[in-house]
């Protein structure tokens, strides 16, 4: 399977640059995975779609505001910096910017020294191993310093942070949001659960690969990135409850999704489970767990509409697409939802 069969025309006036007012006024793409018939809803009506005895699966990470904007040292110019993962002792790995002015021994100052770091390692494939130097507590100084890393296709200024977390956001970790929770409202949440259907939480911490595009010709040879992930016990227990009660597992989020497909056994059995996964779900994956999926629209040739071609296939989803783009639905990170069921 080529990459090339997941593209599609779209406009760039179509990419979201900034949040809806209120979350679930957003429009709902609704796609039966089976037939391929869509209707065109908004995300509040969610809820028409849910049964009793269903679960939602919904991943509590919270972004952090891992952009940094500083210096170089000494007397240098502007660099920024993006935290990708906790790596120990005070080093992250991270993404660097002037890249060829940032090797090994390099250091940096942000916020007027109030951190400071020296670039310890270049990693293969660019990345580089960043210690850094405060006083205090690590996030407390980032809450202060730090920037949303928004998505590279949005060019404009977040003016509230807390509309790139979902509002059951809680361990934080990911270098980018959840986006398929950012539609809910407590509201909608507490309407959904008085329906008789269940919440569960899993944490997947979302690197920037999420938005790294397949430059392979065949898809095979994509090497996914890793993302850490944990499913508590709790998780587990409720989605195994579900399957045997003969409900629905639905998962907000691609995020969501991998995290649960990674660690079900063949069975389709449930186990609490911690640790790093690289799942590629793409067509003639079968599903072990989930059976519908609340997602936003993804990027072209992106390992993400690879995923949801495998749940739907490949000719309902580009359908969906180009339905989506004629009717003019926001794309991507603060964009319009689709449920596939």
């Amino acid at each position: 399977m080529k990459t090339s069969d997941f593209n599609f025309e779209l406009p760039q006036e179509l990419i979201a640059q900034t949040p809806i007012e209120k979350r679930d006024a957003s429009r709902l793409l609704v796609l039966d995975k089976n037939s391929g018939a869509w209707e065109h809803r908004h995300f509040y009506d969610l809820p028409d779609y849910l049964h009793k005895g269903d679960c939602l699966i919904l991943n509590d990470s919270r972004v952090l505001p891992a952009r940094l904007l500083g210096q170089r040292l000494p007397g240098g110019g502007a660099c920024e910096v993006l935290l990708l993962i906790d790596r120990g002792d005070k080093t992250w790995e991270c993404l660097v910017r002037p890249g060829k002015h940032l090797r090994r021994g390099a250091r940096l100052s942000f916020g007027d020294g109030e951190l400071t770091a020296e670039v310890t390692e270049v990693l293969e494939g660019g990345n580089r191993l960043v210690k850094f130097n405060y006083e205090g507590i690590f996030l407390e100084v980032l809450d202060r310093l730090g920037k949303m890393p928004l998505p590279p296709y949005i060019k404009e200024e977040l003016q509230d942070r807390e509309r790139y977390q979902t509002v059951y956001s809680k361990v934080v970790g990911s270098a980018a949001a959840p986006t398929a929770g950012l539609h809910f409202t407590e509201e909608l949440l507490q309407k959904v659960q008085k329906m008789g259907v269940k919440v569960g939480y899993v944490t997947l911490h979302v690197g920037l690969g999420t938005f790294r595009p397949v430059k392979e010709d065949d898809i095979t040879d994509h090497l996914m990135h890793s993302e850490y992930c944990v499913i508590p016990q709790e998780t587990a227990d409720l989605i195994n409850e579900t399957k045997k009660n003969g409900g629905r597992v639905i998962c907000v989020g691609t995020t969501s999704c991998r995290t649960v497909e990674s660690w079900a056994g063949e069975d389709g059995t449930m186990r609490a489970s911690a640790g790093w996964t690289n799942i590629f779900i793409y067509p003639g994956y079968k599903f072990k767990v989930l059976d519908a999926l609340i997602t936003n629209f993804h990027l072209p040739e992106s390992t993400l509409i690879m995923l949801v071609s495998a749940l739907a296939g490949r000719e309902n989803v580009l359908r969906a697409y180009e339905e989506a783009v004629r009717e003019r639905y926001r794309f991507f990170s603060f964009g319009d939802a689709m449920f596939i069921h």
